[in-house]
Formats: structure tokens, C-alpha cells, sequence
């Protein structure tokens, strides 16, 4: 009777501590979920806050590229070797001249699109007499992931212009430009202004 007793504990004990193959599949089965949930959940944030990041970076790069552009733009002046203001006035490129330094002479700014990159060309005069060389051009990048595909970064307008007549054709007649608008799309945001360019005059 004691060993009938005993066995019957132990049985009762080994149920109650035990688990049965059932159970254990159950068990890994939840926490499979719930680990995948987690990581489902955690690759969420971090795309969000990567796309955030970029949102924001894509603003900032348009924020502080607008405004060197517009000031530079704004400012373009016949170069120290005395050639129009404007170079070149294409879709994606605009090459001009201004003294960005305020140092009396007058750089060649050249504004474009490599890739999905836009990017600024400065060559300073130097020598005597002086001598725009293409070889001594500093690049840098202004803005990245721009997608603008058909739409044009640079649009010309005359003195014509009143808001809502086209741009000028390409190719664009440069002694006609009075007006600039530039528009960069970057990161899914469109980013636009315009800028008129004070020191050209109309009875050239």
C-alpha cells in the first residue's frame, strides 16, 4: 500500500513539473512570433527614422543650397576678364559670373546635375593676365538624391515675364535671361524658387 502510495505521488509529481511535447511545441511556437514581431516591429522604426533622417537631411541640403544659389545668382556681374554674366543656360546647368568672396574678383560658378547629385563648380581667375582654367575647378555637392527626371532644374524667363508665360526654349538665348527659377526634387520633396538677377539690363 505505502509503495502503491508513493508511486502514485511520484506520478502526480512528474505531471505537475513536467511538460509534454505538445506544450514545449506550443511554447516555441509563441515566442517564434513574438520574436518575429518584435524584429518586424524594430525594422519598422529604423526605416521610419532612416526615412526621417533623410527627409529631413534632403530639406536642410535644399534649405542652405536655395540660398547660396539665389545670393550668388542674384549678384552674377561681367568676369574679370570683362565676358557676359551668364556663360551657359541650360536645363540642368547654368555656368555665370560673380565674386562670391568679395574679393573684387569675379568667380565662375558653375551650377549641374551629375547623377543624382547636384553639385557647384567655382574656378577663381588667377594669373596676369587673368585666366579662367577649367583644371583648377573646385567641385562640391549641394544636394543629394535628386530625381528630377524630365523636369528641367533651370528655367529662363525675360523681362517679359509676368508669372504664368513659359520659359524660354532651349537653347536658351542668354542675353535675354532676366529671371531664373530652379526646381530640385529630392527625396520625394519638390523644392522651388526664383531668382531675377539685378545687374543685367535690359538694353543690352
Amino acid at each position: 500500500m505505502a509503495r502503491y502510495k508513493k508511486m502514485k505521488e511520484d506520478k502526480y509529481l512528474k505531471n505537475s513539473l513536467g511538460f509534454s511535447m505538445v506544450e514545449v511545441i506550443v511554447v516555441v511556437f509563441i515566442m517564434a512570433l513574438v520574436g518575429t514581431a518584435v524584429y518586424t516591429f524594430q525594422n519598422d522604426i529604423f526605416l521610419l527614422n532612416r526615412i526621417v533622417s533623410s527627409n529631413i537631411t534632403s530639406q536642410e541640403e535644399a534649405r542652405n543650397g536655395f540660398k547660396m544659389m539665389t545670393s550668388e545668382i542674384r549678384s552674377a556681374s561681367p568676369s574679370s576678364l570683362g565676358a557676359y554674366p551668364i556663360f551657359e543656360a541650360n536645363s540642368n546647368s547654368f555656368i555665370f559670373y560673380s565674386d562670391i568672396d568679395n574679393d573684387g574678383l569675379k568667380e565662375r560658378i558653375r551650377y549641374f546635375l551629375e547623377g543624382d547629385i547636384f553639385k557647384k563648380g567655382t574656378i577663381k581667375p588667377l594669373g596676369s593676365p587673368l585666366v579662367y582654367n577649367l583644371g583648377n575647378e573646385i567641385i562640391k555637392e549641394v544636394i543629394h538624391n535628386v530625381s528630377n527626371d524630365s523636369t528641367a532644374i533651370f528655367d529662363y524667363y525675360d523681362a517679359n515675364y509676368e508669372g504664368i508665360s513659359a520659359p524660354l526654349s532651349q537653347p536658351v538665348n542668354i542675353i535675354a535671361v532676366r529671371l531664373i527659377k530652379i526646381t530640385i526634387i529630392a527625396d520625394g520633396n519638390t523644392f522651388t524658387t526664383q531668382v531675377s538677377m539685378r545687374n543685367l539690363k535690359d538694353n543690352l
